[in-house]
């Protein structure tokens, strides 16, 4: 919410009617994001305690179960399944028996109850000043995001503790008065956490001398405290094991986001690896807690707690998933000059953080170091490098503003369209657009197989029955000519292969080159474009959903040839698997010819030459042939997918209007300012 942009407004549109209207609707969104807030914690809550014990709260029964560490006699650390601090250790002993009871709805709805004070105190510690919408709407905001985050789910899933350290440290920075106070709550946080002490040099250099000693000294009197009465156990964390490394699971798994865990991800061990490892967190840390006093003396101490918190996910040896909330704080932290650039932070560390990272980045294996390291890069971002705006810099409340197009009239007056949704002249941050198709297609790609009930061949018998119902319509129809095709083209080699490799190459290809060459060429077009595209994905996923369909390769009685996947084993129950993140009874309507014919229909409505028309307008062509000669597709799919291109080009014009004249924005280079010019056809 500190990125919220201001909208700066003629001084009539705050008459009192105006402003009556504005606050009416901010009290209902306000009311239900409170509510959205309350469904998600009833959700959580309601997933963990409907799970059968033994998988639910297993961090939990690990400690305190029948036979969990917390019982025995002998060390913590005779397992490696308690991962906490001597400390932590004494401090959950005496709480066994009260733990026992309350590992169902009393430990969860506990832990709810401390997410939702963080949310709370995150939003009172937004830097100063902030609009009245901001202040009003902030900490529902954070709850919610703080719900749907993945290290909230782990932690409540697992029955983890590592929300506390994190409180501990934000009430000792905004609610608590006097240095002593704030000194003690993050050194009881750095006694659970052992890597919070990088709290204290970011105190000590904002002038918090006083917090900063209480904090060193809190922290080494709990653990003498905690050495003194568990003295082997003490030993064994932070000599044997090196202050918890080793603890938990292996350190080079994926749930480690730390630098110790991807240097091992990476090949590296030994000597090495551990010296590597010394020399690149010591330049983390100190470039984080200097970025952070930066931060925290220009007035924004919530942004430069999070970088510090940042740095400890990197510098610790172990960071599993539940410890990366300090990521989700660093959202408040505002990054680029354009007000079209400052959602592109936010979102990213918004999806890092709530997202799986199979859904940020292709499966493709030359990626896998950024996939399975992409919450630590977001952490080592936040703590070096990204370039968050100073309160000093005339940008950070007043971004250079967005250029829109004039308004085209509509054709249709009875339409109601949305100004709202204004064409905008400059081209949207690539990065934000990559983010947003990357995580659009993951989320196309999982409702496009739970269409089946979330296996592909689930729906095979009722897939199977909507085949023969299309069959039986185009023999009505007289245009079944799915078999007298396939088996034609089978018997010519050459138009076989071209046909195989039309279908599977250029599905995607030319979709992602059109989008490219008018994000650069023609931005305004872009984004109707993009709009169009989206909106008609959207309504062949209701198809899918609604209407699973066999395409004709799956129907054995009908004799196709699976020219492309080759002869499919029909003595299995799930022939149909061909992969395991593709529905093969999506087949209506069909999105390769359904793309292929707004590919055609952009070029044809965009390009400046006939000739560029008419070869966008073989592209759909080809496709139809090359579904319905490979067996994967009916004649009537291509029906369909051509009614939800022609749907996503209609609610684009109700949404957006007709698309808007070409217009070009130029900079006059003398005076530094943005000039609007029409270009005419072809220009």
């Amino acid at each position: 919410m500190a990125n919220a942009e201001h909208s700066g407004r003629p001084a009539e549109a705050f008459a009192p009617t105006a402003c009556g209207t504005a606050g009416a609707r901010l009290r209902y969104a306000r009311l239900g994001l409170w509510l959205v807030a309350a469904v998600l914690a009833v959700r959580e809550m309601a997933v963990v305690l409907s799970t059968p014990r033994g998988e639910r709260l297993t961090d939990l029964e690990t400690w305190v179960g029948t036979n969990g560490v917390l019982h025995v006699e002998g060390s913590l650390y005779d397992t490696t399944r308690f991962t906490g601090t001597p400390f932590s250790g004494l401090v959950l002993k005496p709480l066994t028996r009260a733990a026992e009871q309350a590992l169902g709805w009393g430990w969860t709805f506990g832990t709810l109850l401390l997410v939702a004070a963080l949310g709370l105190v995150a939003a009172r510690a937004l830097p100063q000043p902030v609009s009245r919408r901001t202040s009003l709407v902030a900490a529902p905001v954070a709850i919610v995001l703080l719900m749907v985050s993945l290290p909230v789910r782990n932690t409540l899933w697992l029955g983890q503790t590592s929300i506390i350290p994190v409180l501990l440290v934000l009430l000792g920075c905004f609610a608590v008065r006097g240095q002593r106070a704030s000194g003690v709550l993050i050194g009881l946080a750095a006694a659970l956490q052992p890597t919070v002490l990088l709290f204290a040099p970011l105190l000590w250099f904002t002038g918090r001398k006083q917090a900063a000693a209480t904090t060193g000294v809190t922290f080494a009197a709990t653990t003498a405290l905690a050495w003194a009465a568990m003295p082997q156990d003490s030993y064994t964390y932070w000599v044997h094991h090196m202050a918890g490394t080793g603890l938990g699971g292996a350190a080079d798994d994926l749930a480690n986001q730390s630098l110790h865990g991807a240097l091992l991800r990476l090949g590296l061990n030994g000597p090495l690896e551990i010296a590597l490892f010394l020399v690149l967190g010591a330049a983390v840390a100190f470039l984080g807690v200097r970025r952070a006093v930066r931060y925290a003396r220009d007035g924004q101490l919530l942004l430069a707690v999070a970088i510090t918190g940042c740095a400890a996910i990197a510098v610790s040896p172990t960071t599993w998933q539940h410890q990366l909330l300090w990521v989700l704080l660093a959202v408040v932290g505002r990054v680029g000059k354009r007000a079209s650039d400052r959602y592109v932070w936010p979102v990213a560390v918004v999806l890092v953080m709530t997202l799986p990272t199979k859904m940020m980045l292709p499966d493709i294996e030359a990626l896998y170091p950024l996939r399975d390291n992409v919450v630590l890069l977001a952490a080592l971002a936040a703590a070096t490098f990204v370039p968050f705006l100073s309160r000093t810099s005339p940008h950070y409340r007043t971004p250079i503003p967005t250029q829109y197009a004039e308004p085209v009239p509509g054709r249709f007056p009875w339409i109601p369209l949305l100004p709202f949704l204004r064409r905008v002249l400059t081209r949207p941050n690539l990065l934000l657009e990559l983010l947003l198709i990357r995580v659009t297609y993951a989320a196309y790609q999982q409702v496009r197989l739970a269409a089946t009930g979330g296996t592909i061949s689930g729906g095979r018998e009722r897939a199977e029955a909507h085949g023969q119902q299309i069959l039986d319509i185009e023999r009505v129809l007289r245009i079944d000519i799915e078999y007298a095709v396939n088996h034609a083209v089978v018997k010519i080699d050459w138009l076989r292969g071209f046909f195989d490799f039309y279908y599977t190459s250029f599905h995607f290809a030319v979709p992602l080159t059109v989008l490219a060459v008018l994000y650069w060429r023609r931005p305004v077009d872009y984004r109707w474009a993009r709009t169009s595209l989206g909106i008609t994905t959207l309504l062949a996923l209701i198809g899918f959903w609604a209407y699973p369909l066999a395409p004709p390769r799956l129907m054995p009685e009908f004799g196709i040839i699976d020219t492309v996947h080759g002869v499919q084993d029909f003595s299995q129950p799930d022939y149909g698997t061909l992969t395991s993140l593709t529905n093969q009874y999506a087949a209506m309507p069909s999105l390769h010819f359904g793309w292929s014919l707004w590919c055609g229909l952009a070029i044809a409505i965009v390009a400046p030459k006939l000739w560029m028309k008419a070869l966008g307008l073989l592209h759909p062509l080809f496709t139809v042939a090359a579904i319905v000669a490979t067996g994967n597709h009916w004649v009537l799919d291509a029906v369909g997918g051509a009614l939800v291109v022609l749907g996503g080009f209609a609610l684009t014009y109700v949404f957006q209007g007709p698309r808007a004249r070409t217009v070009t924005a130029l900079t006059d280079l003398s005076e530094k300012k943005p000039v609007l010019a029409e270009a005419g056809p072809g220009k």
